[in-house]
Formats: C-alpha cells, sequence, structure tokens
C-alpha cells in the first residue's frame, strides 16, 4: 500500500499573475491553462469514482485500502482547491472554461451504472496525469521562466500526481474489474482528453490574439514533439497500459520523491498526518 501524505501548498495564490505567465510563452501559457481548467471537476469526479467503488468492496477490501484511499482523497481535494483558485484568476482575464460543461454532460451518461466504469476511467485519467507529470518532473526548464510560485504549484501537483498513480488502478483490480473494460475505457479517454486539450488550448490561444502567430507554433512543435518533448517521450508509456500485466508501479521514475524531498519549504503536511482527509 502507498503511504500518501497530504500536503499544504504554501504560495499565495490570491495575487492576480501576468496573462503570459510561462515566461512569456504564449503556447505554454495556454496549454498548462488549458489544463487546468480541466482539474476541479476531474478531480472531483476522481474523488466520487473512488468512493463509491470502494463503498462495494467488502469488509476486509475496504479497511485494506482505507489509509490510502483517504490520503488520495485529500491530495486530490487540494488539487481541486488550488486550480480553483487558479482558475478564478484566468476568469477575470476573460478566458472560458469549455472543457467543463463538455465533461460533464459526457459523465452523465454514466449515472446509475457499475461504478466500475467510472473508476475504470479515472485510472485511465490518472495514468495520463501521471505520464504528463513524469515528463513535466523530468523538463522542469519547460517552466524555467515561469513566475516561481506558479512553478513550484505546477511542480507539487505533478509530483503528487505521480505519488498517487497506483490507488484507482489497484482499486479496480480490487473491485474486480476486467481488463477488457480498461483498455476500452482508455482508448476513449485518450480520443475524448486530448481532443478536448486541444480544444481548450486553441480556445486560450484565439482569445489571446496568439493563435496564428509562428512562435506560437514553433514552441508547440518543441514542447510538444521534439527531443524529450511531451508525446515524443510518452509513447511507450502509453502502450504499456494496454498490457494485461501492466501496473503504474511499473514506470516508477523517483523524480516525485526526489523533488517532494529537495523542495520541502514550499509545503506543510496537513495536520502533520500520512493520510489526512480534507
Amino acid at each position: 500500500m502507498t503511504e500518501l501524505v497530504v500536503r499544504r501548498l504554501l504560495i499565495d495564490l490570491q495575487e492576480p499573475f501576468a496573462r503570459d505567465w510561462c515566461g512569456g510563452d504564449a503556447f505554454a501559457t495556454a496549454f498548462f491553462n488549458a489544463l487546468s481548467m480541466s482539474f476541479p471537476f476531474g478531480e472531483q469526479f476522481f474523488i466520487d469514482s473512488v468512493r463509491d467503488t470502494v463503498a462495494t468492496l467488502p469488509a476486509h477490501l475496504q479497511t485494506r485500502h482505507q489509509a490510502e484511499v483517504r490520503g488520495f482523497i485529500g491530495q486530490e481535494a487540494t488539487h481541486r482547491r488550488i486550480h480553483g483558485l487558479f482558475n478564478a484568476h484566468l476568469e477575470r482575464q476573460g478566458l472560458v472554461d469549455r472543457w467543463t460543461p463538455r465533461a460533464k454532460k459526457r459523465l452523465q451518461r454514466l449515472e446509475g451504472k457499475d461504478p466500475r466504469h467510472a473508476l475504470a476511467i479515472t485510472a485511465a485519467t490518472e495514468h495520463f496525469t501521471a505520464m504528463f507529470a513524469d515528463w513535466l518532473l523530468a523538463h522542469p526548464q519547460v517552466l524555467d521562466r515561469a513566475e516561481p510560485r506558479l512553478k513550484a504549484m505546477w511542480m507539487w501537483h505533478s509530483a503528487e500526481e505521480s505519488e498517487h498513480k497506483d490507488t484507482a488502478f489497484d482499486l479496480y483490480r480490487a473491485a474486480e474489474g476486467s481488463h477488457d473494460q480498461r483498455k476500452r475505457w482508455f482508448r476513449r479517454v485518450t480520443t475524448m482528453f486530448l481532443g478536448d486539450l486541444t480544444r481548450q488550448t486553441l480556445s486560450n490561444l484565439r482569445h489571446e490574439g496568439q493563435l496564428w502567430k509562428v512562435s506560437t507554433w514553433r514552441s508547440g512543435a518543441r514542447i510538444l514533439f521534439g527531443a524529450g518533448g511531451l508525446f515524443r517521450s510518452n509513447v511507450k508509456p502509453w502502450l504499456a497500459y494496454l498490457r494485461e500485466d501492466f501496473h503504474p508501479s511499473q514506470q516508477h521514475s523517483g523524480l516525485a520523491e526526489r523533488w517532494l524531498a529537495d523542495n520541502r519549504a514550499l509545503f506543510e503536511p496537513v495536520n502533520g498526518s500520512r493520510a489526512a482527509s480534507i
């Protein structure tokens, strides 16, 4: 079982930040803003899917997973709150979140169905966030020119996403979810996630008047497809999820632990607990 620490990030997100907060890089700013817009609804969906599935497990399995689930919920609730504060600034800048309404409408179709469907979606999306997290932890220079408190936010979030990437997957196995359903939902999540991310990034760029600039797409090509780029680096981890013997722990890099150990001044444990609930 994974011991998950719930941490309070010690940065001030009340103060506004610049529209081009990511070092003046229009593509990076729009891309990270798009990701952030998806988090409050997404994190709540993850929390609900984990809670709903745990409730269906036999008592001994509920006990086995209880502490890790509390830690997972605590971390995700903290992410939801922090990105809610970040997104409030984006809204004041005039950016419109078009991702969340689409996701809500799409996921309403799961109401009343086997909770393992929602958990399979959660496990698939957690794999996506873990791939992104490990990429960012390995390439922190992407945010080198970003406002320091915002770089801290993204690195902290990435470290915790990598840290709890096993939780939903392990619960899905404990609930006897099928491998075929897990693969099927992963393919669907791939299409939905990348489609929504692309549409929201383009919407953000259009609003900022940066969509048709050559410099925007040079940056996008470098971040996504260049040497060490996000997509180029994650072909193998994406394919790995489709294997029957896959487990998230197989893709352990140690980068999250290293970042958390080196940056303890940026956060504090909630109530000193190793698995607090928020």
